[in-house]
């Protein structure tokens, strides 16, 4: 079986519902299966260390999945139109892999929640890029022939998946964004394992 990360940051749940959709999507896709992860969160103040297994939900990422996946979904809310710190500061861990290039010609993808349309969902997905093309993976996003790009009047992007959470978090992805979740994880499995043919 092709193991596929999906790693994500989830304040308030909207994050972990797109990550759940991805999953759906890896695992329907013949041969493939999703693991879920998560980040602990940070804080300015550093008190006390997170416990090692959360209390519920997807366990913590540990260098380990990165090593063992052969592809990842990376996903956070939008902070100012940038990853959440509890990701990128899991990904300033990564310098190791980095030089034993562990990643290197893996498919990757993003995907994240805002607030509202205009609350910098293209640009987290743009920078979250950032240092998934210094690790060297393959970017997989999302073509126009997914008729649900066209048609969302919530999030959804060619550089990945996204949805609108409104000002209180509540709105629950529609059936576009939900959609488009499913199809981006599909599509990253199905170019995981034609990347894993030999030539």
């Amino acid at each position: 079986m092709a193991d596929l990360l999906v790693l994500y940051y989830s304040r308030h749940g909207s994050t972990r519902q797109l990550a759940q959709q991805i999953a759906r999507g890896i695992e329907s896709v013949s041969g493939c299966t999703a693991r879920l992860r998560t980040v602990p969160p940070v804080s300015p103040l550093v008190e006390v260390a997170a416990p090692p297994v959360p209390e519920s939900g997807a366990p913590y990422v540990t260098l380990d999945d990165l090593r063992e996946c052969v592809g990842l979904a990376m996903g956070s809310p939008t902070r100012f139109g940038n990853m959440a710190a509890p990701l990128k500061h899991f990904l300033d861990t990564t310098s190791n892999e980095w030089l034993a290039g562990t990643l290197v010609g893996k498919p990757a993808c993003v995907f994240t929640s805002t607030a509202s349309q205009h609350g910098g969902n293209e640009t987290t997905l743009l920078t979250m890029m950032l240092p998934l093309l210094h690790h060297g993976m393959v970017l997989v996003g999302l073509p126009y022939t997914e008729p649900a790009l066209t048609e969302t009047a919530g999030g959804g992007t060619p550089y990945g998946a996204s949805h609108i959470s409104g000002g209180d978090g509540k709105r629950q992805a529609d059936e576009h964004e939900r959609a488009l979740a499913f199809a981006l994880g599909k599509r990253l499995a199905q170019t995981a394992l034609q990347l894993a043919r030999p030539l």
